[in-house]
């Protein structure tokens, strides 16, 4: 058996968007066709890649045949055994976002939240039936009604869910949706509550298989370190700025007066030598994409000029969060200078 083995989902939109993020980390994907179940990836030794689907992913992990895998959130909180010790959520890799929420037909008017929901269940109770429920998540949206006090019965479904309500298998549903747009061309709508769940890609792993010296977690370490670096990046902007100043700490002092655009730290200052003459330096700072623009008008502000924007490959954390969190559960926390080749 490899040092590590990673299970993959082996189509869909979850599986490309996978092995793009894995390939964008520095670690490509070795597969000699799309016909093969196994693979490498040559970027880092001893691991060895297994293609699933992905509703068989969280089972695999839960018996120790894969050690890690890559699965949506939505499927790790169904399908994982809750009765286990081994299975670990491990990192948020941030893609894939969706929400599981319920969707009742457009004519149901007076059903806008959880609690119209609940009438509506005693209504049809009162007509001789039960409230019928199609869904792939019995568990989660079992859980949420009982919480809520709907008695309900659920409509095990494999396929799609939009088209149950309209030919009378079932009176609503619960499903994934990232868009809400198939709900809507099959007359359907959500509720107006927060959802269910909301879900993205994470990374699982069997904690009893990963139990090892620190050799033996050197693979994982080095997919940890390179996901959450990549992953971080995607958040971050690198903007590149000339400001004229008396010296690098007259302008580093400006730059600093508003910490929200000075960088993780603070901005790296570096001279520049003018063509026209000047005092001129170049700024560096990164900072959340989010603030983009504002950090952009703050330097203007601040007089700058030829601002350049790169978003960072990579943003690598002191320690690696997941990783320590990972050694804390197996009970060997990381040294305090966060490194274990020290």
């Amino acid at each position: 058996m490899p040092d590590l083995r990673i299970a993959l989902p082996s189509e869909g939109a979850l599986a490309t968007a996978a092995n793009e993020l894995l390939r964008d980390a520095g670690m490509r994907v070795n597969r000699s066709s799309s016909r093969t179940y196994t693979a490498r990836i040559p970027s880092v030794d001893g691991v060895e890649v297994l293609f699933q689907r992905a509703s068989d992913i969280t089972s695999l992990i839960d018996r120790g045949v894969a050690h890690i895998g890559i699965v949506g959130l939505d499927q790790f909180e169904e399908e994982h055994d809750e009765d286990g010790d081994g299975i670990i959520l491990i990192s948020d890799l941030k893609f894939g976002g969706s929400d599981l929420v319920f969707a009742v037909p457009d004519d149901w008017s007076r059903v806008h939240a959880i609690e119209d929901l609940a009438r509506k269940a005693k209504e049809i109770e009162k007509g001789g039936r039960i409230l019928r429920i199609a869904t792939k998540y019995p568990r989660l949206v079992g859980r949420y009604l009982a919480q809520h006090g709907v008695n309900y019965e659920p409509v095990s479904a494999k396929g799609g869910l939009e088209a149950r309500p309209e030919i009378g298998d079932a009176d609503l549903i619960a499903d994934i949706t990232a868009t809400g747009t198939t709900f809507r061309q099959n007359r359907l709508r959500r509720l107006d509550d927060p959802p269910v769940l909301r879900s993205s890609a994470v990374l699982i792993g069997n904690l009893k298989s990963l139990d090892r010296d620190d050799a033996g977690l050197e693979p994982l370490r080095q997919i940890l370190e390179r996901l959450e670096s990549r992953v971080a990046g995607q958040g971050y902007q690198w903007v590149i700025a000339n400001i004229e100043g008396e010296s690098a700490e007259a302008v580093a002092s400006r730059v600093n007066s508003d910490p929200r655009y000075s960088g993780l730290q603070g901005p790296t200052i570096g001279q520049v030598f003018s063509k026209s003459g000047g005092s001129w330096f170049s700024v560096q700072v990164v900072v959340p994409k989010t603030d983009l623009i504002l950090a952009i008008d703050y330097m203007r502000q601040l007089g700058a000029s030829g601002i350049t924007v790169n978003e960072p490959a990579y943003v690598f954390e002191t320690p690696c969060a997941a990783y320590a969190e990972l050694r804390r559960k197996l009970g060997r926390p990381l040294p305090r200078n966060g490194s274990v080749n020290a």
